[in-house]
């Protein structure tokens, strides 16, 4: 038994038991003495006396503990990978316990999220400046042909000109998408508090774009009925959501002529659903996970002629996300495309309460 606050007969079991990260300790013969339940968790069970380099078969690993047990490092430290059932990267750190106790300890921090924010970090980095190499390099040379060849060819000149004006619109959108995002990702977050009616939320977004759609030969039909639909959230944020569900469906979804907008909600327990549904070309089955991704895009050239960014999805999703909501889509090539916006239900005890 240990005395409360005597910190002095504290047994160690009890300190790697409350260590969140996996832990083993081990002995000079490499035998694994003791595991706690995150260890447990992560690489499964083991026995008693198990040798260690039986349960870690890599080649790093061995070295790893040989070089801690010879005495050659009191402590070192490797990065290791483990690939089933899920690929997980770690910081491994193995270290002498005390002076002379003959015992070892085996550390596993969890890497794989901040490696992955990584990735995404460089990766984001590089489509962004690629997206911005293009047209500035547009804009370049047709500014270096301007002050040359075409210096006295006023066809030339409006031409190139107006190339120009289109290529550093498509810069200044890249841009505001990026604010946008980057504004979403460090403003801090608050649940909203603030009740609204998605159904005049949604007819008002339609009622601005109405205009984007009369551009692209669509028609946009709206079948949201005039019961209120209540969702917990941001006005502006979900203005700036159904703006990028309708625009996207306008210019990709143009070819069917019309745009079908509804709302439904089974009962108030159920969640809230909004769907907006076109008669386009549809997206392949093999594109659909991705699509929410920054920069991706099914048909590079559609999407830049018809003057996208790539980010818009991403948008909606990160928005989407901070309102506990989500955004599912079901399309097949040649049929069409519904994306269909999922909220929460608002509980019954706040209903009757602030509202937008």
């Amino acid at each position: 038994m240990t005395a409360r606050g005597d910190i002095d007969s504290l047994p160690a079991i009890y300190l790697a038991a409350a260590v969140l990260d996996p832990l083993y300790i081990f002995d000079a013969g490499g035998s694994i003495l003791y595991s706690n339940e995150a260890a447990d968790l992560a690489f499964g069970p083991v026995a008693k006396s198990v040798s260690l380099r039986l349960k870690f078969r890599a080649p790093e690993m061995h070295e790893l503990v040989s070089r801690v047990i010879s005495g050659e490092e009191q402590s070192t430290a490797i990065n290791y990978a483990e690939r089933v059932p899920v690929e997980r990267a770690y910081r491994v750190v193995a270290s002498r316990i005390g002076n002379d106790t003959g015992l070892y300890v085996l550390m596993f921090k969890d890497q794989s999220e901040a490696r992955r924010i990584d990735r995404m970090r460089a990766d984001f980095i590089a489509n962004a400046s690629h997206e911005l190499r293009t047209p500035l390099a547009s804009v370049s040379g047709f500014i270096e042909t301007l002050r040359g060849p075409a210096r006295d060819d006023p066809a030339a000149r409006d031409s190139f000109l107006q190339i120009m004006q289109n290529q550093t619109q498509r810069m200044a959108r890249l841009i505001d998408d990026l604010l946008s995002l980057s504004r979403l990702e460090m403003k801090p977050y608050q649940k909203p508090n603030v009740q609204l009616d998605v159904v005049v939320l949604v007819k008002g977004v339609i009622e601005s774009m109405r205009h984007i759609a009369s551009e692209n030969g669509v028609e946009i039909v709206s079948e949201l009925g005039d019961t209120p639909l209540l969702v917990a959230g941001h006005s502006d944020e979900l203005v700036q959501v159904f703006e990028n569900l309708l625009e996207n469906a306008c210019k990709y979804g143009s070819s069917g002529e019309r745009i079908v907008v509804s709302a439904d909600q089974a009962s108030p327990m159920d969640e809230v659903r909004v769907t907006v549904r076109d008669f386009g070309p549809g997206i392949p089955e093999e594109h659909i996970p991705r699509i929410t991704e920054r920069f991706y895009r099914v048909d590079v050239e559609t999407s830049r002629t018809q003057k996208g960014t790539g980010l818009g999805l991403s948008i909606v999703k990160h928005i989407l996300t901070r309102h506990d909501a989500r955004l599912s889509v079901r399309s097949e090539a040649g049929n069409g495309a519904v994306f269909m916006v999922h909220f929460p239900p608002v509980p019954p005890s706040d209903v009757g309460g602030e509202r937008a």
